[in-house]
């Protein structure tokens, strides 16, 4: 364990969140223990307390992380002029990082089901501010337009992130795996495809 200690070049906070956030997203909050945090980080219970002063503190260290990852790209998009091009990169961005770490989807649905702290934090961080409907039209158009804008930000949302928790039921009716190079390209055609459609449309 030492060997494997001294090639880990994360610290046990790293370590802990990263265990946490797995266990987090496999089980919802309620369902996970700090000793199950421990045993898969290899340390003992009392030592997450050097790090974490509880269990709800630690999950809210985990949704810092997610969300201060996850809120970048909408930020980015702010930063500069807009322009088509940029809202489907953002849209791309997306896609890309819910399938490259897709316990922020997993946490969301455990939320959303049984609760946690911090869910309408969570909520309102990460999502309110697609629901501006005095962002750019073009951007408003995308999310269909400000009397549809809502839910077509919920649609958006639920697309991309229930693809991340639902798809592993249709792997044998896909006949490949959801999460393969080849079918993240498939749902990253049909969402910009919807995308265009939506530009084109000239909703307002």
């Amino acid at each position: 364990m030492s060997e494997l200690a001294n090639l880990d070049s994360r610290t046990t906070a790293e370590r802990i969140l990263d265990a946490a956030e797995d266990l987090f997203a496999e089980k919802g909050y309620a369902a996970t223990s700090l000793g199950e945090v421990a045993d898969a980080v290899g340390i003992r219970s009392p030592s997450l307390y050097n790090h974490f002063r509880n269990k709800e503190a630690l999950y809210s260290a985990v949704l810092e992380r997610l969300l201060e990852v996850f809120s970048a790209p909408l930020a980015e998009l702010d930063s500069g002029v807009l322009t088509r091009q940029r809202i489907f990169d953002w849209l791309e961005t997306i896609v890309r990082m819910h399938h490259e770490r897709p316990n922020l989807a997993r946490l969301l649905q455990h939320a959303a089901l049984s609760g946690g702290p911090q869910t309408n934090q969570l909520i309102e961080r990460l999502f309110s501010p697609m629901f501006d409907v005095n962002r750019p039209t073009e951007v408003v158009s995308v999310l269909g337009g400000k009397e549809l804008q809502p839910w077509a930000v919920m649609a958006l949302n639920n697309m991309v992130m229930s693809y991340v928790t639902m798809a592993p039921m249709y792997r044998d009716l896909l006949g490949e795996d959801p999460f393969s190079p080849e079918a993240l390209d498939k749902q990253l055609e049909l969402i910009l495809k919807l995308a265009h459609l939506a530009l084109e449309s000239g909703i307002e």
